[in-house]
Parts: structure tokens; sequence; C-alpha cells
């Protein structure tokens, strides 16, 4: 009787021990921050209105922070993915078709011509995007 009741106290203290850990786990263990890197992006119209969001964000690439943002505002967006990468139609409601009046969306990265789409554009800590309807004609 005897060795059962010391195989019980071990197992309870065993339990305890974990319990324990576990709660001083959670109290100590890194907390969610808010996104590391502070961005804004800005979205220019055909008529030249322009509204800007700011927003925090551990994205990688734009296409991430505009996720973000349409989650979370009322920023939106939608695409085609393409063997180039996401073509984006409209943002906030407005359609910009190339084929039918020479209109696409440019995207700018710190005042500069994007070099690449949204899904593969990098973000980095106080990064400024714009979304520039553009038209060709």
């Amino acid at each position: 009787m005897g060795k059962y009741k010391k195989q019980i106290i071990a197992e309870a203290a065993l339990i305890a021990l974990v319990v324990i850990f576990f709660l001083v786990y959670r109290q100590f263990a890194p907390k969610p921050q808010a996104g590391t890197k502070q961005v804004s992006v800005e979205v220019v119209d055909k008529d030249g209105a322009s509204k800007k969001y700011e927003t925090s964000t551990d994205a990688e690439f734009l296409s991430g922070v505009m996720d973000e943002l349409a989650a979370s505002t009322d920023f939106s967006y939608e695409g085609d993915s393409t063997e180039y990468g996401l073509m984006i139609t409209h943002v906030n409601g407005l359609r910009a078709d190339y084929a039918e009046d020479g209109a696409y969306w440019a995207i700018y990265v710190n005042g500069a011509y994007g070099e690449y789409g949204a899904d593969s554009q990098p973000v980095a800590d106080g990064d400024a995007f714009s979304f520039v309807y553009e038209s060709a004609n």
C-alpha cells in the first residue's frame, strides 16, 4: 500500500509542476505586438482625389498590407492572378481596364514608379505606397 501512495504523491507533484510551469510561461511568454513596420498607402483616383491609410504591419509584401487594410478599413481591391503576378483591376471600387480605355493602377513606392507587382513588392519600415489610377490615353 505504501508503494502506491508514494507513486500517487509523485504523480500529483509532477502534475502540479507542469501546471505551475504552464502558468509561468503564459505570464512571461512573448505577447503579440502591433506590426513592427510603419507604412502608408495612398489611393489616387482618376479625378486626382486621394485617400491615405497608415498602418503597422509585419507583412513581407505589399499584397499582405493590402489584405490587412481590406480587413480593417474601407480599403478594398480586386485583381487577377497572372503569370506575371497580381494584376490589380479595382481599388476602392474603382475599375481600371487597360483593354477597355487604357487605364491601369500604377504602384509607386516612396514616390518612384514601382518595379514590382503588389505580390512581389517588398515592404520596409517607413515605406509610402501609392496606387494611382493612370490612363495611357
